[in-house]
């Protein structure tokens, strides 16, 4: 047993005592307002007789009665407004009642705060970030409503990250105004009967008028802080719209959706394609590759599905044109027309803000009661030497390419990196993948990074780990990326440079920066969880907001965006990242929801793993595609499911059951409860539950079980007794 268990029990030792000792001694006999009363004139002979002495021993048993969370504070407090009177009795009260609160306080986090965030450490996270950020007015307004009890706030706070400091001083003033009613009633000790005349229904009205006040405040602290924020703008008297949103993408086309649909005036501005970069350079054009792309690789693994051989001729241009034409089909979804049919206005132009409630497009100037930028991300391109001018691609410009490059080098292993090098590997270039940290996919668990490179080098590609690249060099048709591994100096010729290093939020050219609008450090718009900026109106969603750059999470946030828009302050909400599902498109497709084991031990999360191989499961055999796992983490001992990572084919379909039951907290049991059709993929989930339950099967259950049935059996041995 170490030291702190140690003082652990110790104190919880002397805390059993002094409760113990003071029921053993009937203490609770003294604090009732008979007794005060009875008493009064020999506490006050006391009072007189020693003064200090009298104080002193007065806030100490205060102290050890509210740091105990012990009944007859209340009396306490009576009583010392009686005897000490209005000033006395305040100031008295007042401190012993804060200092017996912290002692109670720092009690509780010495004893359970470790355990319980340790216990409910994913569930305490937002409550921690919100005790973090607004602990101070929350406490405060617990402090004046004395419907809740004061032990109970006091213990609850212990177990939160509040600093000490804080809740002392704000316990000090909170309680403040209670103990003024309180000590003002003592001193009238002669004329109350019970203790309901010093509770009565007026004064907890008063009470409950008086815990609004910090609500009030809040508003009002809003009110100024946007006073502040909006200086040296004029807010216009009437609004031509009661939303312009700047962008035309995933998050920008909901945002206009969701104001149209509720009846606004809302106004669409865009300046280059319809459906931003989802329709045009990134989703849409990129699945429609990689289906072309997996149809060659099955082809060229036709003996294992029984067949001699399967040849199949392409000419590359007409399969990039095949892309083109899928993503004509698509973009009447995300067209000028659909969206001026539900009610848009829509404008093709160059948005500038030029104030809070102001929009250029032109010679043009709209007004609107509140913004939502939704401006996206562009490819991020570092500023290797010898880059400018070389003509390389990025997820942006590949889609121009009608000639297929012999050898492409592809910089950077993430999603993007991963599903375009594999594209150009099966359609018949020699790829070279290049990624500067030691695996690919980082952010994902290790087991299916290794899975994915297997892959990649089975089909020739080469893949180059912990490689940095450093400079370009030579001339076209002779370039190459020199990379540092170590000490070592790589060069990889190329014929094309793929430059798929992540995407970086547009943020300038439009107005924010004379606004005065802040960054956040990855270089994404500062927002509350509102999706706020720093002016109370301009909302931001989608990549331009972060955290996540996913067409599904911009959409999502683009609801909360147009939302609380429209009606602050009314009614607003905070946007929930809770279960963020993510895909990485390659064969095999990797998706993930929820903590994978790496982020899980990085948070100090405890969790149980339990897998399911997808050799084993009689669809993928059939198919000939057993080749992938299924992974799902879980709180100890419990079936709630605190992540799950799929690799293997259609992982990108079957994660969205583990999205369902992590959404409505769904465990293990009901995935194992439903019914799945036979013989599916989605069978997979269904064992991977199996596999838990049959690690935490009940084996005493079990024995008895078996007891039974051999009893109903005649009483016949088991194999091995005696």
């Amino acid at each position: 047993m170490n030291r702190r268990h140690l003082s652990r029990l110790l104190l919880l030792a002397l805390i059993a005592a002094a409760v113990a000792l003071f029921f053993a001694l009937d203490v609770g006999h003294w604090l009732t307002l008979e007794q005060l009363q009875a008493q009064r004139g020999r506490l006050l002979e006391l009072y007189h007789t020693r003064p200090a002495a009298f104080v002193a021993g007065y806030m100490a048993l205060y102290i050890a009665v509210t740091a105990l969370s012990l009944p007859g504070a209340t009396v306490m407090t009576l009583a010392g407004a009686a005897v000490l009177g209005l000033g006395m009795g305040a100031l008295a009260v007042s401190f012993a009642s804060t200092i017996g609160a912290t002692l109670a306080f720092l009690v509780a986090r010495f004893l359970a705060r470790d355990y319980v965030q340790e216990r409910f450490r994913e569930r305490l996270a937002t409550i921690n970030a919100g005790i973090e950020r607004e602990g101070a007015f929350y406490l405060f307004t617990l402090r004046l409503i004395p419907i809740f009890p004061f032990f109970l706030i006091n213990l609850a706070m212990g177990v939160t990250s509040i600093r000490t400091w804080r809740f002392f001083v704000v316990s000090q003033i909170g309680m403040l105004p209670g103990t003024l009613v309180y000590v003002n009633a003592g001193t009238q000790l002669g004329q109350l009967s019970s203790l309901s005349g010093v509770l009565s229904p007026g004064l907890i009205a008063s009470f409950a008028l008086l815990g609004l006040f910090p609500l009030a405040a809040k508003r009002i602290v809003d009110w100024l802080k946007g006073r502040r924020a909006y200086r040296g703008f004029t807010r216009p008297r009437r609004f031509d719209h009661n939303l312009v949103v700047i962008g035309g993408g995933a998050a920008g086309l909901v945002s206009a959706y969701i104001a149209a649909a509720v009846k606004a005036k809302v106004a669409l501005i865009e300046r280059e394609r319809m459906g931003g970069d989802c329709l045009n350079t990134g989703c849409v054009p990129s699945k429609a590759l990689i289906r072309t792309a997996r149809f060659l690789a099955e082809a060229r693994r036709a003996e294992t599905l029984g067949l001699k051989r399967a040849e199949v001729k392409f000419d590359f241009a007409e399969v990039m044109e095949r892309v083109q034409r899928v993503v004509g089909q698509v973009a009447p979804h995300d067209s000028v027309e659909r969206y001026t049919g539900l009610g848009v206005e829509v404008i093709q132009g160059e948005a500038v803000i030029r104030s809070p409630w102001e929009v250029a497009v032109g010679e043009r100037i709209l007004t609107t009661r509140a913004i939502v930028v939704a401006t996206g991300a562009r490819p991020a391109v570092p500023p290797l030497p010898g880059l400018e001018g070389s003509g390389y691609l990025t997820s942006d410009t590949l889609w121009g390419l009608r000639e297929r490059p012999a050898r492409l080098a592809v910089l950077g292993g993430g999603p993007i990196g991963c599903e375009l090098a594999q594209c150009f590997q099966r359609l018949g270039s020699q790829v070279t993948l290049i990624q500067r940290g030691p695996r690919l996919l980082p952010k994902e668990d290790p087991e299916f990074s290794a899975q994915l490179r297997e892959r990649f080098e089975a089909e020739g590609m080469r893949v180059l780990t912990g490689h940095a690249a450093r400079r370009i060099e030579g001339e076209e048709g002779n370039r190459a990326v020199v990379c540092a591994a170590g000490e070592e100096t790589v060069r990889v010729p190329y014929d094309r440079l793929l430059i798929a290093l992540g995407r970086r939020a547009n943020v300038a050219g439009f107005g924010l920066e004379a606004l005065g609008v802040t960054l956040a450090p990855g270089g994404t718009v500062a927002n509350d969880p509102f999706l706020r900026t720093r002016l109370p109106n301009l909302y931001v969603c989608g990549d331009v907001a972060g955290p996540f750059q996913f067409t599904h999470t911009a959409a999502h946030q683009a609801w909360y965006a147009a939302v609380n828009a429209l009606f602050s302050p009314w009614k607003r909400f905070r946007a929930d990242y809770s279960v963020i599902p993510r895909v990485t498109y390659s064969d095999p497709e990797i998706a993930r929801v929820g903590l994978n084991e790496e982020e899980a031990r990085a948070r100090g999360i405890p969790y149980e793993v339990t897998t399911f191989d997808l050799a084993e499961l009689d669809r993928a055999i059939a198919d000939g595609a057993a080749d992938g796992l299924v992974k799902v983490l879980t709180v100890p001992g419990r079936d709630r499911i605190l992540g799950a990572t799929i690799a293997g084919p259609h992982a990108g379909e079957l994660i969205g059951e583990f999205v369902t039951a992590m959404r409505h907290r769904l465990g293990l049991n009901k995935i194992l409860a439903t019914i799945h059709p036979y013989p599916t993929w989605s069978e997979a989930n269904k064992y991977a539950a199996g596999n838990w339950r049959r690690a935490h099967a009940p084996e005493r259950v079990l024995r008895v079980l078996e007891g039974y049935h051999r009893w109903r059996r005649g009483g016949e041995k088991v194999k091995g007794e005696r």
